[in-house]
């Protein structure tokens, strides 16, 4: 939580790598993590794939729990 805040008073996106668990991905989205990646998504694609899908423009909603 403290590398997202000093981050963020940087002016700076957080990117999480390795996100892996739904615990993981709420605790990032509840301290305003920007971004994340990791298995929990999707395992390494190749460039091809992974172009195609940017080209889809599929995006994941995420809801926090307040």
């Amino acid at each position: 939580m403290a590398i997202i805040q000093m981050a963020r008073n940087l002016g700076l996106k957080v990117i999480a790598e390795g996100v892996e668990t739904t615990g993981e991905l709420f605790f990032l989205a509840l301290h305003e993590c920007n971004e994340f990646q990791g298995y929990l998504f999707s395992p390494p694609i190749p460039s091809l794939d992974f172009e195609q899908l940017l080209v889809s423009g599929k995006r994941l909603q995420i809801e926090t729990q307040n």
